[in-house]
């Protein structure tokens, strides 16, 4: 039996065929072990029977959307320990004076230099020597550091370096990305930072994918194959080895599967919203089909692997409402996920934007979510309440809510739209996901979109 199964950050869904008619079984996801969700999903669909699992996880986009990876130890030639920080000129709001760029997900007590260099056209210059490399190990072994990236100048025309580092370090015992591996091209900064963001999610997604296919292996004759970020599938071995070309794993899948259906409406010009319950994420589609491209940025890091052309910005249903000290009002990036989830699924205690949905009658009370949460309307009035500050009224405060929610979206739609030559008027929006249609028709208005399909 071959079973989709999708994990998100608050729920687990999955697509399966049951005497030749499709049908849908929706979990709580289960953030401390994201395996568990899946397992159960594969017991109740498939209990004593053979599974090909094909999956798609938000896992790697969440962690990095919300910077929630591993402690990252960065090595690379003596000298250029910082470009990993600098980047580039190009700046996203070059004339901004006041623009503060997201932290480098590398601190500084974390970048090592070698002594070692290669020429562009691949001669050695300079090797590090074993005593060198022997103080590296030892220093990156004090530093507490849960996972190593490992990017030296020129190391795809002459790896050599690289292989000896590698070989000093792996007595670490702790996952190791190394850039000829992952990613041997030229351009050092997009290299190390795509090798970076691989050792960023190695400890967790990549741990994830080896335990969830030993665990279905495990259970007889079961495979797992894993949806990359280009839309394609690879095995759970290279997917646990290379967690980077699963970053828009979950995303990917939303729009191949949002490209089809327009197939089917005979819609050619469309732009897929899937709103979730941590991140959403848009894309544009025309005749030409889903666009790849090498030069993805995440989280304002760029990754150079093949990936589908998706915009992904951290608001979703689950994204925390708070205060800065100043009193202004902010929505996400930080998400309730599964655990502890929204206020109205009865152990959140801070405001997300399935509250204020709530609040502002939007959602059905009633209804019960993955068949079993109930969504608790007056333990959300009571909890915003007591945090809605020195905003009038409740309905006001979920109002802002949404609105601070919802100017993020259109901010990431004009992004990939209006930004790029497109005029959102002559396309159709495809809304998905857990969230997205609940905002579809207010983001159609705002940017002029005639045709909205869910």
């Amino acid at each position: 039996m071959r079973i989709a199964i999708d994990t998100g950050g608050t729920f687990t869904d999955c697509v399966y065929l049951k005497n030749g008619v499709p049908t849908v079984l929706k979990l709580p996801s289960t953030p401390d072990d994201p395996a568990k969700s899946v397992l159960e999903a594969i017991r109740q669909i498939a209990s004593g029977q053979n599974v090909e699992v094909r999956h798609g996880t938000t896992i790697g986009t969440n962690a990095l959307l919300e910077r929630k990876g591993a402690r990252v130890a960065f090595v690379t030639t003596a000298g250029f320990e910082d470009t990993i920080a600098i980047g580039r000129q190009a700046r996203q709001h070059l004339y901004d004076w006041l623009a503060t760029p997201a932290p480098c997900i590398v601190p500084k007590e974390l970048r090592f230099g070698v002594k070692e260099r290669v020429s562009p056209e691949g001669d050695i210059l300079l090797s590090p020597s074993d005593g060198e490399l022997a103080r590296l190990r030892r220093k990156i072994r004090a530093s507490n550091a849960e996972s190593i990236a490992i990017s030296l100048l020129f190391s795809f025309a002459n790896p050599e370096h690289e292989k000896k580092v590698f070989a000093q370090l792996r007595t670490l015992g702790i996952p190791i990305s190394v850039s000829h591996e992952i990613l041997p091209e030229f351009r050092e900064y997009e290299r190390a930072a795509t090798v970076v963001v691989n050792a960023y999610l190695a400890p967790k997604a990549g741990a994830y994918v080896r335990r969830l296919g030993t665990a279905i292996a495990d259970r007889g004759d079961g495979s797992l194959y894993v949806m990359q970020s280009s839309g394609g599938i690879i095995s759970a071995t290279l997917a646990a080895e290379e967690p980077v070309r699963t970053v828009l794993s979950g995303p990917a899948g939303g729009v191949i599967g949002a490209h089809r259906i327009a197939q089917l409406a005979g819609l050619e010009q469309i732009i897929s919203f899937d709103m979730g319950g941590t991140s959403t994420d848009v894309s544009v589609i025309d005749p030409r089909g889903p666009q790849i491209t090498n030069e993805s940025r995440i989280s304002e890091i760029p990754i150079s692997v093949p990936m589908l052309d998706i915009h992904t910005v951290g608001a979703g249903g689950g994204s925390l409402a708070f205060f800065d000290r100043g009193g202004i009002l902010h929505v996400g990036p930080a998400s309730a996920g599964a655990e502890p989830g929204p206020i109205c699924y009865g152990r959140g205690q801070q405001p997300t934007v399935t509250d204020a949905n709530l609040i502002l009658n939007r959602l059905d009370p009633e209804l019960a979510l993955a068949g079993t949460v109930r969504l608790d309307e007056a333990r959300a009035r009571c909890f915003m309440e007591n945090t809605r500050g020195a905003i009038s009224s409740v309905e006001e405060f979920a109002g802002g809510i949404i609105q601070l929610a919802e100017a993020e979206m259109e901010k990431a739609i004009r992004l990939i739209s209006v930004e790029r030559g497109h005029d959102p008027r002559e396309f159709t929006l495809i809304a998905f996901g857990g969230a997205g249609p609940l905002h579809a028709c207010s983001l159609a208005r705002a940017l002029g979109i005639p045709r909205v399909l869910v």
